[in-house]
């Protein structure tokens, strides 16, 4: 079996987040979902819980961080073209997001991301890299990026 990720978000909003989340492709699981939390499948081995913070705050004794004025994570997402990055932070934005809040990653056609935040602020970089790209690491990206600077 494969390893999976659920990554757990806390929000303000349960149904608010759940129709931002649905609007940029995920799919509620309605076996995991409730009033206090929502499970948001974004692939095969990849799905986000949404909890609201007074559920999130059971797991933890730390303070739970505001994310629209702290950084606790960035979550890169694969994408299949520069188009889908385009389309997902679009999607993003129309639907309660915010567009771009980190700079915008073009590496010669090599590499093209962005980012988005959700209504929450918790900040998403949809990223595509050449496939051959891909295959050959980051030391020629990072070689590349060194020439054109």
């Amino acid at each position: 079996m494969s390893r999976m990720i659920f990554v757990n978000l806390p929000v303000e909003n349960l149904d608010r987040s759940k129709r931002f989340y649905e609007a940029i492709g995920a799919r509620n699981e309605p076996k995991f979902t409730n009033e206090a939390a929502a499970m948001m499948v974004l692939s095969d081995t990849i799905s986000l819980m949404l909890l609201t913070k007074p559920f999130y705050a059971t797991f933890t004794s730390k303070p739970i961080a505001d994310a629209h004025s702290s950084s606790q994570v960035l979550l890169c997402l694969s994408c299949e073209s520069p188009a889908e990055v385009d389309q997902l932070v679009e999607a993003a934005a129309a639907n309660g997001g915010k567009a771009d809040p980190g700079p915008k990653q073009d590496v010669g056609g090599m590499m093209y991301g962005r980012s988005f935040e959700d209504p929450d602020g918790h900040h998403w970089e949809p990223m595509w890299m050449d496939p051959q790209m891909a295959e050959a690491g980051a030391h020629p990206v990072e070689s590349a990026t060194a020439v054109s600077n």
